[in-house]
């Protein structure tokens, strides 16, 4: 019988890394992800963890390689600046194939910014999220039930790949309490014969992300290449809302897709043939969702708490067979049910006069 609770996103997403089994968390204070910091220090003491407050987010993201590097499940959290902070180690996890969880409950930006709930950070880190060609799995949720559901996911694919994996939401999702079920759910087995764990009885591993010469690096690069292939082709994750007959797609993830949801279902009472694709993985960015759309769909709209950073993106995902328009802003911006709907009606309207969208 499933287990129900009723928690705050941020505090969920901490429960969730404990129970897939990370002991280990690594982090430095900032709004507005600091509940699950707080969550993680008193929790992780009491279950047989470690919570370490570091001194910067740049000491932070070394903690977790030095663990990642002896195979156990590890996390940290922070959000926009604080991940930036992170960039460089974030590109050493990757090149390193070091698991672990990067979270980041993002806020207005940019430069330091305030503490509004915003969606800027969605560039940053599915271009990577460091120097190099490095990736990240980055996942979107969209409820508080998959901020839990999402975590368990991100340490199996961190796991999977050998590769860091980001969660990627908002203040809105952090704050907000809702329902949600803890379910059983089986430990996924990886072999970690690769992890640094003392050397007795066998050859040692070494953790190595500075090859010594330039052909070690090509190598490098043609391995992480190949595994990115792998990880777009196997890990594409998306839902529809009413996509059947649809001549138009609303495109947003997270808490815009939550407010973009509402809109869409008034649009089609009101005869617009619209419907909804909420990415849930941003990297890879889930172009199937848009395969068998094309030569149906007449135009997309894209809805982001940000200055339409995911918009190229879609383009691309349509081939630039049809305009993709963008209806956001940053800085603590947040979209209503009017506006979205009002923007889809200009839209269509304007699809069905010129076939071309005003940008």
């Amino acid at each position: 019988m499933a287990e129900r609770m009723l928690m705050k996103g941020n505090e969920a997403l901490g429960e969730a890394a404990i129970r897939a089994g990370c002991l280990f968390y690594y982090g430095y204070p900032i709004t507005p992800q600091t509940e699950l910091l707080e969550y993680m220090a008193r929790e992780l003491p009491r279950r047989g963890g470690t919570f370490l407050q570091t001194e910067s987010e740049v000491a932070t993201i070394y903690y977790v390689y030095g663990t990642a590097a002896t195979g156990k499940r590890v996390m940290t959290a922070s959000s926009s600046p604080g991940i930036s902070l992170m960039a460089e180690g974030i590109s050493y996890l990757a090149a390193a194939q070091l698991p672990a969880v990067i979270v980041d409950i993002a806020r207005a930006s940019p430069g330091l910014g305030r503490i509004p709930p915003a969606q800027s950070d969605y560039r940053q880190l599915t271009s990577g999220g460091g120097h190099g060609d490095c990736r990240m799995v980055v996942l979107a949720p969209a409820s508080v039930q998959e901020m839990a559901d999402l975590t368990f996911l991100a340490f199996d694919l961190a796991d999977r790949y050998r590769n860091p994996v980001a969660i990627l939401a908002d203040g809105m999702l952090g704050q907000m309490m809702e329902p949600l079920e803890w379910k059983v759910r089986p430990a996924g087995k990886h072999s970690k014969d690769w992890a640094i764990t003392g050397a007795r009885g066998r050859p040692r591993n070494m953790v190595l992300n500075a090859p010594y010469t330039d052909a070690e690096l090509m190598e490098t690069n043609r391995i992480l290449t190949e595994k990115y292939r792998q990880i777009t082709e196997a890990e594409q994750r998306w839902e529809y809302v009413d996509m059947e007959g649809a001549e138009m797609a609303v495109v947003a993830y997270g808490t815009s897709a939550r407010i973009a949801m509402e809109s869409v279902e008034e649009a089609r009472r009101q005869g617009i043939p619209v419907g909804l694709i909420r990415p849930i993985t941003l990297w890879p960015f889930p172009v199937r969702a848009f395969r068998p759309l094309l030569g149906k769909l007449k135009g997309c709209l894209t809805v982001e708490m940000n200055s339409g950073q995911m918009v190229q993106d879609v383009e691309l995902a349509v081939r630039c067979t049809v305009p993709a328009h963008s209806y956001g802003l940053g800085g603590g911006w947040i979209p209503n049910t009017t506006g979205v709907r009002e923007e889809i009606e200009r839209v269509w309207e304007s699809i069905r006069s010129s076939g071309v969208p005003e940008r």
